[in-house]
């Protein structure tokens, strides 16, 4: 048996039977590949965003060893400079401004540094003069250095308005910033910086730069131990960190989605090879006979799965490589979650980790598809296969719905099992579980459905012959469904989640948006005292309430929050949960749910807030829902705010107007009502077009989610056709008989579609009952 196990049984089980039937290996093949390419090339592009990401952040931060950065948006105290700069371990440190500025229309991040101390602390934020001014244009209050991302199709020498919080002020472009590739970046004299802006005494960072052999772990403690409430400490792993923390669950979803088409690929495998090994029942059995083993049977077959496998994984990985390169260049890297929208196009970050690990999903996808097929015929007994190459159901037994249940119970508990490092892996399992248990429940489901109709007579022998094969084949319904009915299922799943989700977001978007026109800066807070007493009596406002929002660091390697000054009079937000009253001594805040979950926080929880160049001490009263800021936010008090830190500077406005006043004329006096020089800096618009805008912004967010779904079901449909091909084909000697019998080739297509409709119908059915169980799970 060494040689005929050696040469023949693979030859004739590999060679002849996939050039026998090409079209059905070849489905297989494209179905594994497409979902390996898909999963593939969305984590490449992800992964690319967010290197890109990071790379900016540390272009920004002058890839300093470590930072002190201002955990409020007032700063801190210069005096820690000199404090720090003096302990053991530091080599060099350098003071930094930063601030969010506007040229031409255009936002950049404008530095304030120490053209004296950059250069030893983060040399790649040096500038390089390039005007009459020479060296000493560094020093000059007058002068700004921009990276030729910044520049555009300005040049060295002319003069620029920056505009930072409302305020405008010319200077000259004096030279550029080499070090700086292609991140929207300017510097200026942190002295100016200061004088220009508002921030006398106060800084933004302290870029460091450690001594060789110093141990970073022991420095970090030692500065920590002498930063006031105002600091944080961070370092370019928190940068990684927190970028990667705030878009993970974007990210992973993303992917786990694109592997919808894998999975239904793995379920084509299971169809073709389903289909194969039925058809081939007798030639397995005959093997049997002539001392073939089990054991040998079942590898080759799980052998013809994994070169499946392996071709389709190995077409997939190159496919997704091509994939993610033309995304990247056609669209950039944001898939629509807004994170990654760095500008410019992210170069490939190509993963070897990761195509091996998609490679390897899409091998033991096939595995699986080929391993219960291969499993039920081994089973098979050789006498009866060579007497009997149908259905493996006994047509007198009923079904077995045991297996079914048991994957749906595990299912179900998978539902309720928390998270694991923030990514909802149980999750994902309960979905691909229930998915499971609905395929093996598919011949019962088939049988239960059609019992009825099989008790029944009908007049037409084509609906008789339809109803009575598919009651006495209910395995074979199952195969030709499987594929579709997990991308439809899924599909349906999908879809009604991401429906709820708009809902949801259009319904809470009513609850906030109540006033009839809002007003928002494009930068900083523009609107002073003086500018809100202007806006307030433009004769049609009925009332005008300001608020303002700010970026707030609480931990280092975790996403900022967003601090929230809102007007007590404003409506109510949409609470989740109970509440709890401020502890006595304490301020009173609501976060938002996202804070809630990144945070570990809930009603009750006492937290420190920043708040100027206090540390206050303040209670969560509540959790509210909040679909606008991904990263978590704090809302407090426009009053409270005001009398702790003094900051009457606001950068937003809801405006409700008097009975009868014209919006769009009300909407011009508001703006006349502005300093010019801040006018074009500042939006009003009506709250019909602020809720289309946050509508669309969602709309863009799922798009890709729509995409990959369609994806998913092309593959499923493609592979329906396929399978019901084969099927058809391999039923060549039944339609011989019927047509020995009377029938007509007309009533063998008009039987064929009836049992297509009927396992529509099927499908349908099993689809709905899967999401209407996901759903509750």
């Amino acid at each position: 048996m060494s040689a005929w196990r050696a040469s023949i049984v693979p030859r004739w089980m590999f060679i002849g039977e996939w050039r026998a039937h090409p079209v059905r290996i070849l489905t297989a093949v494209v179905a594994i590949a497409v979902g390996v390419a898909l999963g593939f090339a969305v984590h490449l592009v992800n992964a690319s965003a967010l290197d890109r990401f990071v790379r900016g952040l540390a272009t920004v931060n002058g890839g300093a060893d470590l930072r002190i950065e201002a955990a409020g948006p007032g700063g801190f105290s210069e005096q820690l400079y000199p404090r720090v700069s003096r302990l053991p371990g530091i080599a060099s440190a350098s003071p930094v401004i930063v601030l969010r500025a506007r040229i031409d229309g255009r936002e950049i991040d404008l530095l304030g540094l120490d053209a004296l101390r950059v250069a030893s602390a983060t040399p790649r934020l040096l500038p390089r003069p390039t005007t009459a001014g020479g060296a000493m244009a560094v020093l000059d209050p007058r002068s700004v250095f921009l990276s030729p991302a910044a520049l555009a199709e300005r040049h060295v020498g002319e003069t620029a308005s920056l505009v930072v919080d409302g305020r405008p002020q010319v200077f000259t472009i004096a030279g550029t910033l080499p070090g700086v590739s292609d991140r929207a970046l300017g510097a200026i004299d942190i002295a100016s910086a200061q004088d220009r802006f508002g921030r006398l005494g106060r800084i933004d960072r302290i870029d460091l730069r450690l001594a060789t052999g110093a141990d970073p772990d022991k420095l970090r403690a030692a500065i920590a131990s002498i930063l006031p409430a105002d600091a944080v400490i961070a370092s370019p792993t928190d940068d990684g960190n927190r970028a990667d923390a705030l878009s993970r669950a974007y990210r992973v979803n993303l992917e786990m989605l694109a592997l919808v088409a894998l999975l239904t690929g793995s379920f084509l495998v299971y169809s073709a090879q389903s289909l194969s090994i039925t058809r081939r029942r007798s030639h397995f059995a005959l093997l049997r006979v002539m001392g073939a083993s089990r054991r040998m049977v079942l590898g080759q077959l799980m052998a013809e799965g994994l070169i499946l496998g392996f071709v389709g994984s190995a077409i997939g990985v190159a496919g997704g490589a091509a994939l993610a390169f033309g995304v990247l260049r056609l669209i950039g890297g944001d898939l629509g979650s807004g994170t990654f929208a760095t500008g410019g196009t992210p170069p490939l970050q190509f993963d070897g980790f990761a195509a091996l690990g998609f490679a390897v999903l899409g091998i033991v996808a096939a595995l699986i598809g080929s391993l219960l097929p291969a499993r039920d015929a081994v089973r098979v007994m050789p006498a009866v296969a060579l007497k009997n190459s149908g259905d493996a159901i006994d047509p007198r037994r009923r079904p077995s719905v045991a297996m079914a249940l048991l994957l749906a119970f595990v299912g179900a508990g998978f539902a309720f099992l928390p998270a694991v490092g923030g990514i909802a892996l149980f999750g994902y399992g309960a979905v691909g579980l229930l998915l499971a248990a609905g395929i093996a429940a598919m011949p019962w489901l088939a049988r239960t459905l059609l019992a009825p109709l099989a008790r029944r007579s009908f007049a037409s022998p084509v609906v008789t012959l339809a109803i009575d094969r598919l009651w006495g084949a209910p395995s074979q319904a199952a195969v030709a469904l499987s594929g579709t009915v997990a991308s439809v299922g899924l599909m349906i799943a999908m879809a009604v989640m991401v429906t709820s989700f708009r809902v949801s977001v259009d319904e809470w978007l009513g609850q906030i948006l109540s006033a009839d026109l809002y007003i928002t800066a494009d930068n900083g807070t523009p609107f002073d005292p003086a500018a809100q007493m202007r806006l307030r009596a433009v004769p049609e406002v009925a009332r005008i309430l300001f608020g303002t929002q700010h970026p707030m660091k609480l931990v280092a390697d975790r996403p900022s929050l967003t601090l929230v000054v809102r007007d007590s009079a404003a409506e109510a937000l949409p609470k989740l949960g109970r509440a709890a009253a401020a502890r006595p001594g304490t301020l009173g805040v609501q976060i938002s749910e996202p804070a809630a979950r990144l945070y570990g926080l809930s009603p009750g929880s006492k937290l420190t807030l920043p708040l100027g160049a206090r540390s206050i001490r303040a209670t969560v009263t509540s959790v509210y829902r909040d679909y606008a800021r991904q990263e978590g936010a704090v809302m407090i008090d426009a009053g409270q705010y005001l009398s702790l830190t003094g900051d009457a500077a606001r950068g937003e406005a809801a405006v409700d107007l008097v009975p009868g006043a014209d919006a769009a004329a009300t909407m011009s006096a508001l703006r006349r009502a502005l300093p010019r020089a801040i006018s074009d800096e500042v939006q009003i618009l009506p709250t019909r077009a602020l809720k289309a805008r946050a509508l669309a912004i969602f709309d863009r967010s799922f798009a890709i989610t729509y995409g990959l779904e369609l994806v998913a079901i092309l593959v499923g449909l493609a592979g329906v056709a396929a399978t019901s091909s084969a099927q058809t084909i391999a039923r060549t000697r039944e339609f011989g008989m019927l047509r020995h019998l009377g029938v007509t080739r007309r009533q063998i297509v008009a039987m064929l579609g009836v049992e297509g409709a009927l396992l529509g119908l099927i499908g349908a059915t099993r689809a709905w009952c899967w999401d209407a169980a996901s759903r509750r799970s």
